[in-house]
C-alpha cells in the first residue's frame, strides 16, 4: 500500500529518547528523567474523585462538539479571574488536547499551500503538523538577545498568512510581556493574517504573570491546554478560544474530525479548575526544581544557559561541549544513567548544539539527576 506524501514528516526525537531510557530501566538501569515535557503528578484529587462520582451514575457517552457546557462556562470564568478577560463562553472549544486545537485551528484558518511563520526554537509538531495538512512553516530564527523569543523584525520580508507564537514557550521556557506580545499581534492583523497563540504553560510562572493574547486583542485564536499546570497529560483535553465569525467552521470541523473531546477527561477537567491549593503546591516544586537547575546545571558545567521564565525547561547552548547534541545525550544516557533532550527537535538548524533539560519531576529526583550530571561531566572533562 503506497504512503502519502503528506504523512512524512520528521520523527519527534524526544520520543524516541524516552524509549531509549525505558529501554534502560527494563534492562535494570536506574534512569532520571530530564527529557519529557510531563508532570510527575497525577492529576488532582479533586478532578479524580469527581470522575469516580460520574463513573457511578453517567454513561459518559458523546458530549456536544464544543465541550460540556459547564466545562466552557467554568473556562470563560477562568480568563475573568486570571486576566480580568470578560469572555463569552460560546467562544470557547473543548478539544483532544492542545494538538486537537491545533488541527483544528491551522484546517479553519488557512487554505493548503498557505504559510505559517512560526519562532524556532519552538515546539516540534508545529511544523509537523502544518505539512501534513500541506501547509508551510516558515520558521523565523529567533535571538539569543531576544531570549529566543520572535520579533517583528525577524518576519520583515518574509511571506506569511499566520503567525504562531508560544508564551511560555517550549523548550526555552521564556515569555513575551505584554509589549513584546502586543508587537507581534498588531504585526499579524496589519497585514491581515491569522495570530495563534500557543498558551498551554500559562499557570506555570516564576516571577511574573504571563499575558494572555486576549488581553490585547479578541481577533486571535488562544490554545491552552490540561496537561501541563493541571497535571493532566494522558487525560488528553485541551481548549481554544476563537473569535466569533470563526466558531461554527471550527464547530462543524470538530464534529467530524472528533466527535468530541473524551467526556471523561472533560468531567475530570471541571473539577480540576477548582484544585487550585494543590495545583500551587506543584508550582512550588517547580519552582524549588528550578531553582537547583539554575545552580546546578552551571556547576556540572552547563554555564550557557538563561533562567526560564515559565514552563519547566531549561535551554542550554552546549556549542562548547559537542556539535552532535543527539550524540552528547546518549553519551548521557549510557554514562550518567540522566535522558535529556537534543535540541534538535526544537531547531533543525542550530539544535545539534543545544539540549533541553526537563525539571517536572520531584524535586528528589532533580537532586539525583544534577549530582550525576556533575559526576559524569566531571569525569568527561
Amino acid at each position: 500500500m503506497r504512503n502519502s506524501r503528506r504523512g512524512a514528516v520528521d520523527p519527534f526525537i524526544v520520543m524516541d529518547v524516552m524509549e531509549e531510557a525505558r529501554a534502560a530501566e527494563e534492562a535494570g538501569r536506574s534512569i532520571v528523567h530530564m527529557e519529557v515535557g510531563q508532570p510527575g503528578t497525577p492529576a488532582p484529587a479533586r478532578a479524580r474523585e469527581a470522575l469516580g462520582v460520574a463513573m457511578k451514575d453517567d454513561a459518559l457517552g458523546y458530549t456536544v462538539a464544543l465541550g460540556l457546557p459547564a466545562l466552557r462556562r467554568r473556562i470563560a470564568r477562568h480568563y475573568g479571574e486570571r486576566y480580568g478577560v470578560d469572555l463569552d463562553p460560546a467562544r470557547v472549544v473543548v478539544t483532544p488536547g492542545s494538538s486537537g486545537a491545533f488541527l483544528l485551528a491551522f484546517t479553519a484558518l488557512f487554505d493548503a499551500g498557505e504559510k505559517v511563520a512560526i519562532g524556532r526554537p519552538g515546539y516540534p509538531s508545529y511544523r509537523q503538523i502544518l505539512r501534513a495538512l500541506d501547509l508551510e512553516p516558515v520558521e523565523v530564527e529567533s535571538a539569543a538577545s531576544h531570549r529566543y523569543q520572535p520579533v517583528p523584525a525577524d518576519l520583515e520580508g518574509l511571506d506569511w498568512q499566520g503567525l504562531m507564537i508560544a508564551s511560555p514557550a517550549n523548550p526555552t521556557g521564556t515569555m513575551l510581556d505584554r509589549g513584546a506580545l502586543g508587537a507581534l499581534i498588531d504585526c499579524a492583523e496589519a497585514r491581515g493574517a491569522a495570530f495563534i497563540s500557543d498558551e498551554i504553560y500559562h499557570g506555570i510562572e516564576y516571577e511574573a504573570r504571563a499575558v494572555t493574547a486576549l488581553e490585547l486583542s479578541d481577533k486571535v485564536c488562544v490554545i491552552n491546554s490540561f496537561s501541563k499546570y493541571y497535571s493532566m497529560t494522558g487525560w488528553r483535553v485541551g481548549w481554544m478560544v476563537l473569535p466569533e465569525a470563526q466558531l461554527r467552521q471550527v464547530e462543524r470541523l470538530a464534529q467530524n474530525l472528533f466527535i468530541c473531546a473524551p467526556h471523561a477527561a472533560q468531567v475530570a477537567a471541571l473539577a480540576a479548575m477548582d484544585a487550585e491549593e494543590e495545583l500551587q503546591a506543584n508550582l512550588a516544586v517547580y519552582a524549588e526544581n528550578r531553582g537547583l537547575m539554575l545552580e546546578g546545571l552551571p556547576k556540572a558545567g552547563f554555564t550557557r544557559i538563561a533562567p526560564p521564565d515559565g514552563a519547566f525547561y531549561v535551554y542550554a547552548d552546549v556549542s562548547e561541549l559537542t556539535e552532535d547534541s543527539r550524540a552528547f545525550a546518549a553519551e548521557i544516557l549510557q554514562g550518567a544513567g540522566v535522558a535529556v533532550t537534543p535540541g534538535l527537535d526544537f531547531d533543525p538548524e542550530r539544535g545539534a548544539t543545544t539540549l533541553r533539560f526537563s525539571y517536572a519531576r520531584a524535586t528528589a529526583d532533580i537532586e539525583e539527576g544534577l549530582a550525576r550530571l556533575a559526576r559524569f561531566m566531571e569525569d568527561r572533562r
